[in-house]
Order: structure tokens, then sequence, then C-alpha cells
């Protein structure tokens, strides 16, 4: 099982979310996930924590390699997220995210959110730390 089904399969918020994997490598990753009444703010768009936990997703998916690795995971150390449009209930959202930069255990990545009419949603840059793999208490 490639690591990038492991976060998934060990993760019940990305689960609850009915986020799928259409590409995951190191370093690029293309989800999809389609907004639900239970997604939405009281404004009737889609909640702004929702959206960043999408692009969290794709963003987790693309900075890990897929075949994993015994001693290391790599979180985000800091992201910036900037919101364009809203999404609207029932749409279908996908988010690409590519590596721009790598330099020892950091990196750079940029995550586009778009809607079905392919119009930007959101745009996140994450920044990645590689460190030690929590040992179980």
């Amino acid at each position: 099982m490639t690591l990038a089904h492991v976060i998934l399969k060990n993760d019940p918020a990305t689960e609850w979310m009915g986020i799928k994997i259409l590409h995951a490598e190191y370093g690029y990753a293309i989800i999809t996930m389609r907004l639900r009444e239970e997604m939405l703010n009281g404004f009737g768009i889609a909640h702004g924590g929702m959206i960043f936990a999408f692009a969290d997703t794709a963003f987790a998916l693309a900075c890990n390699k897929p075949e994993g690795d015994p001693e290391t995971i790599t979180v985000a150390s800091g992201v910036d997220i900037n919101f364009v449009s809203s999404g609207q209930a029932g749409e279908k959202l996908t988010a690409t995210a590519e590596v721009r930069e790598q330099y020892g255990r950091s990196g750079l990545y940029d995550i586009k959110v778009t809607g079905e009419d392919g119009r930007t949603i959101a745009e996140f840059r994450g920044r990645s730390r590689t460190i030690a793999r929590p040992t179980a208490q």
C-alpha cells in the first residue's frame, strides 16, 4: 500500500470529506472532493476551513514519498492561503499540488484549488519540513 493510500486510510477527517486521489507522486498530487451541505458556512458557500483542509491534504500527498519512509515524515511548517472565489454546494473541487523548491529537509509547494468550471477557488502555499517519524507511546 502506498503512503498516499495510508494517509487517506488513517485520516478520518479526510475520509469524512470524501476526498479522492486522482494522482499522487513525490512532488505532485491531484485530488477531488464534492462540496456537501455540511461543508458550507452561514452564507451558504464553502467554509474556508474545508477549503484549507482540502488543499492541505493535497500538500501532504505531494510532500511525502509514495513508498513511505520508515524513519521520517514530511509535515507543514507553515502555510498561507488566499481565497479567490466561493465554492458552491454540490460542486466538485480539484486541488493540484506541485513542489516548487526542495532544500535540505525543507520544501516549498503551491496548491491550487479550482471549481468545476476551472475558476480558481483558492491558492495555498505550503512550507514543508521533514522530521523524525513519531514513535508510538
